[in-house]
């Protein structure tokens, strides 16, 4: 199995953005990336309050990440600065994204990025079809 490095994986969302991206709570703001989403002809919708199941994914994500990141690490060391954490954060996304597999729905035993890449063509599919 390889890996991808996170600069192509980053390129690819660059080149390659998402069709619509959820907000939570259905709270009205004014941000730099509405603008982004306009340009680039992304849908902006929301998730339910309190609606776990409408969101499970954002909140198993949190619940991982405080588990197996946060917690771990900060037993292990105190940071004095952010951009310190910032990259140990950074490899762990990197392990968590393209090494350790998931159980999920989605995923079923792949890590994410295989799940992401083996469901390009689909994407590609319905992008196509939406022009």
């Amino acid at each position: 199995m390889t890996t991808i490095d996170p600069p192509s994986w980053y390129q690819y969302l660059f080149y390659n953005p998402p069709l619509n991206t959820p907000r939570d709570c259905g709270k009205v703001e004014q941000h730099d990336y509405q603008l982004y989403l306009a340009i680039n002809d992304i849908e902006h919708t929301k998730t339910k309050a309190m609606s776990s199941k409408t969101n499970s994914i954002c909140e198993q994500f949190h619940k991982t990440i405080l588990n197996e990141f946060y917690q771990v690490t900060f037993r292990k060391k105190l940071y004095d600065d952010l951009e310190a954490l910032q990259s140990v954060l950074d490899e762990w996304l990197v392990h968590y994204n393209n090494e350790r597999t998931h159980q999920g729905k989605m995923c079923s035993g792949r890590t994410p990025m295989e799940t992401l890449l083996d469901g390009k063509h689909i994407w590609d599919e319905k992008n196509s079809s939406q022009m």
